[in-house]
């Protein structure tokens, strides 16, 4: 994926002017030919960037991150990088309200917007958003999303994949087969990361964070939950370390923990019988002790042949 991520978003905002109360003017207008441009729009568009408050945005309802979840510490590089370089570097996309109050709304770029609010919030009033407005259908619109940030870690397996089981029913008409042809992947993967969404909200809520879910477990997870009994065995557990705040790890082993069948214990001992086929006498040596243990089926015959080797063994020269 990251080849494509790298063909969508290859161009660096070098030469850029530096926004309104840093020195210089509002941005130019540079013209961007981009893989998704070229599949959006057909054609290749000179696009306007804008710096704004980012108070004058806010995130689409249907974006692919938990905004909620963002914070200082997992903002962290972010916030730094664009401290550092001054403005941020890169362009968040978003789209027109046609609200006074709040005219865009944000397809891509949360954490760039966390970044500056915090920044202009923590002493640093003179950042602004950097944006690209863009004309854009809601289907045009999660997928510009989803390819912006498939490559990504910092976007979580259960967030995208909750996107991506909303956007099957609203967009595709149920149809995993359309789905994965207009987003360029196998069925197999979309499937896997539909599975996770569909993951029971007992077992979610015993997970720390909505964060910490990964697409991994829900593979791990699936032979027991199609097996009834298995399954209501993995819920009571799950319901049992709801707001425990267990390691993710530790959530997983516990859940596998309640359907784990014991191993035999290997049996030992030495066996004598007088045909493969018999069952034969067990002698189990504990100690000083000898145990010989045998089925109340056998015949007096194949005891005796039996015993008679064991007794050979027992007494060898």
């Amino acid at each position: 994926m990251s080849k494509k991520h790298d063909a969508v978003f290859d161009d660096v905002l070098s030469d850029l002017d530096q926004p309104a109360g840093q020195g210089r003017g509002g941005a130019r207008f540079l013209s961007r030919q981009t893989r998704v441009s070229d599949r959006l729009s057909g054609e290749v568009e000179e696009k306007t960037l804008r710096w704004i408050d980012p108070a004058e945005a806010r995130m689409w309802e249907r974006h692919n991150r938990a905004y909620d979840l963002l914070s200082e510490d997992n903002c962290r590089d972010l916030i730094d990088g664009i401290r550092s370089q001054g403005r941020q570097e890169f362009p968040a996309i978003v789209r027109r309200t046609g609200e006074a109050e709040t005219p865009y709304e944000v397809i891509c770029g949360a954490r760039r917007h966390f970044a500056v609010s915090w920044l202009r919030a923590n002493n640093y009033p003179q950042f602004r958003y950097l944006i690209e407005v863009r004309d854009l259908t809601d289907e045009e619109a999660f997928r510009l999303a989803d390819i912006e940030n498939r490559d990504r870690e910092d976007i979580s397996d259960y967030e995208r994949a909750r996107d991506y089981l909303s956007a099957l029913e609203q967009y595709y008409g149920s149809s995993q087969k359309e789905m994965a042809a207009r987003l360029e992947v196998s069925p197999t993967w979309l499937s896997r990361y539909l599975q996770l969404a569909r993951l029971p909200s007992e077992i979610v809520a015993a997970f720390p964070s909505i964060r910490d879910l990964r697409e991994l477990y829900a593979r791990q997870l699936k032979p027991h939950l199609g097996r009834p009994a298995e399954a209501e065995a993995i819920l009571a557990e799950a319901r049992a370390l709801a707001g425990r705040g267990l390691e993710a790890n530790a959530v997983m082993a516990r859940l596998r923990g309640a359907v784990a069948r014991p191993k035999p214990k290997a049996q030992g001992g030495t066996v004598y019988r007088r045909a493969r086929e018999e069952s034969g006498v067990r002698a189990r040596r504990k100690g000083t002790m000898t145990t010989l243990e045998f089925a109340d089926t056998m015949s007096r015959a194949a005891l005796e042949a039996a015993f008679k080797q064991y007794l050979d063994d027992r007494f060898k020269p």
